[in-house]
């Protein structure tokens, strides 16, 4: 049925942006360190758009790749003059830019079926060829140890007209971390309430 369907979406966005606002200085100051003042950011896994708003207030051109249709929603309302569009990360075509972010632990997800070291491996080629020399690549990655103890971990937060509870499980052996995400959203006078089931594979810092 999707990930990040119209209520993970919104709650994702006013519950849950603050990691991609309070990065925003540093990742700005890692491109401008780099010499990179301009040009082409192509954002993997841009979610609702605020570091593609940033990266746009700050003069950058920007295309965003996200497969969660309500998520592009709300980022072309934020960033009217990026592009975004729908699709894989590890498939959709990478037009030369002058550098890629991946935030939010995009890489672990396996909302794509073929998510495995293999097709990584062939992504990263991919955004090795649209970089010039001197571009550069920022993401982040989830490590073991995401949960604690071997059982399941309950996590439950709210706002003023939403709630997320979240059961996370994390396999050692498997190295496969789940979440199984139940939120409600506040919908005139009642509670809209929706599931859903995400799942990373968790890779070691050497890997």
């Amino acid at each position: 049925m999707g990930s990040y369907r119209k209520d993970l979406a919104y709650i994702h966005d006013i519950g849950y942006g603050n990691f991609a606002r309070d990065a925003t200085p540093s990742l700005l100051g890692l491109l401008k360190r780099h010499g990179i003042s301009n040009g082409l950011v192509v954002d993997l896994g841009s979610g609702s758009g605020i570091w593609a708003r940033a990266l746009s207030d700050a003069g950058y051109q920007v295309l965003g790749i996200e497969s969660s249709r309500a998520m592009i929603t709300i980022a072309r309302k934020r960033v009217p003059d990026a592009e975004f569009r729908v699709g894989s990360l590890l498939k959709m075509p990478l037009p030369p830019c002058v550098a890629v972010t991946a935030l939010g632990e995009c890489f672990n997800y396996l909302f794509d079926d073929g998510n495995n070291k293999r097709a990584l491996a062939t992504t990263f080629r991919r955004i090795l060829g649209a970089l010039p020399r001197g571009g550069l690549l920022v993401f982040d990655a989830a490590t073991p140890g995401r949960a604690a103890g071997s059982g399941p971990e309950q996590r439950f937060r709210m706002g003023k007209d939403w709630a997320v509870l979240a059961t996370v499980r994390e396999d050692p052996r498997r190295r496969l971390l789940t979440r199984r995400i139940t939120t409600f959203r506040k919908i005139g006078a009642s509670y809209r309430r929706d599931e859903e089931v995400h799942r990373q594979r968790l890779y070691s810092k050497a890997e």
